[in-house]
């Protein structure tokens, strides 16, 4: 059995090799003709996996280490039996932890999150587990999904766009990238939404790039309607704009969700769906330590993350993204305090 997988994922290369051949590329050197003669495809968002690459392939299986999969053509690989897994909620505590640490890195010094309004825009794992540790901060809470709402959720009171446009202090945005559909996502955020703020909120962008426009962002914080963005999703990434860089306050090459702990959970995930795929009778287990549990509450305090320094580095070298971005430190999630 040949294995090709992103050498970039941590802790897989281990178990898979007690299994069959393990071929490790980076992303962009995974081609036709390395997952010709593979069965299995393990990747990361920077391999599009569609008929180019899979065309006269016998690969049965793709995992993405990732949340999202708009690098995978689903539609394909359901006509050529493809299985497809992915890894929801893996770096959920990761990103929501980024957001809160660049909140804190933007508001003045010695003002608390206490009291401000967040308005959150997509509720699924990112977003839930966000509104909890933002409630247990203090903070007030606007919540925005409609797919979520129409599913008969209970869970929030929701709420529309411009209801977040008109009363947020700061603004986040945790939803898929969708171009179809009741609902798509792209451009969620564009000149129509930001010309509807009222309070000169924070917005911050650690989805998808192409969720938020660009042009709308700079055309917002030049006419003041935007105070400040983080941004960790760009349009367009690893080459990202330079306008919308030198505004940014804190600006990371995708890395918000990149924790130790959600690269573990992600990996695990991933063996899972290759031990369910094959039947093994005994599970792949990722190469890495036990995890902490999640918690519930968090202080600001326990945030822990220098986001700042994280900025520094991409300014330094915006060519660099990628580089930056897979040689990325793995940084701690927040743990539960006693």
């Amino acid at each position: 059995m040949k294995i090709v997988i992103d050498r970039n994922i941590p802790f897989i290369a281990a178990p898979l090799s007690r299994i069959g051949e393990v071929i490790s590329l980076s992303g962009d050197k995974i081609t036709s003709a390395e997952v010709r003669d593979a069965d299995i495809l393990v990747t990361r968002t920077r391999t599009r996996c569609d008929a180019a690459l899979l065309d006269g392939s016998r690969c049965t299986l793709i995992a993405t280490a990732t949340i999202g999969t708009d690098h995978i053509d689903l539609d394909y690989c359901r006509s050529h039996d493809i299985t497809t897994a992915n890894a929801p909620g893996c770096n959920a505590p990761a990103v929501a932890q980024w957001v809160l640490a660049a909140i804190r890195a933007i508001l003045p010094p010695g003002k608390t999150l206490s009291g401000r309004t967040l308005g959150v825009i997509g509720a699924g794992n990112v977003g839930s587990l966000l509104i909890r540790w933002a409630k247990g901060l203090g903070m007030e809470i606007l919540v925005n999904d409609p797919p979520l709402q129409e599913s008969g959720c209970t869970s929030y009171r929701f709420c529309t766009l411009d209801e977040i446009a008109r009363n947020a202090d700061i603004i986040t945005v945790h939803t898929p990238l969708t171009t179809e559909g009741p609902h798509p996502t792209r451009h969620l955020v564009d000149s129509r939404f930001v010309s509807a703020l009222r309070r000169k909120p924070i917005l911050l962008n650690a989805a998808r790039g192409a969720v938020t426009e660009t042009s709308a962002l700079i055309d917002g914080l030049r006419a003041n309607l935007i105070s400040d963005v983080g941004i960790d999703c760009w349009e367009g990434e690893p080459t990202i704009d330079p306008t919308l860089l030198s505004m940014a306050r804190v600006a990371t090459p995708h890395i918000a969700g990149y924790s130790r702990e959600g690269k573990i959970r992600a990996t695990q995930m991933v063996l899972d769906a290759i031990s369910r795929h094959l039947r093994l009778d005994t599970p792949l287990i990722a190469d890495a330590g036990p995890l902490h549990p999640v918690p519930d509450t968090i202080t600001e305090q326990s945030i822990g993350y220098d986001i700042i320094a994280d900025t520094r580095i991409l300014r330094s070298d915006p060519s660099s993204f990628e580089h930056h971005r897979n040689t990325y430190p793995l940084r701690p999630e927040p743990k539960v305090t006693q």
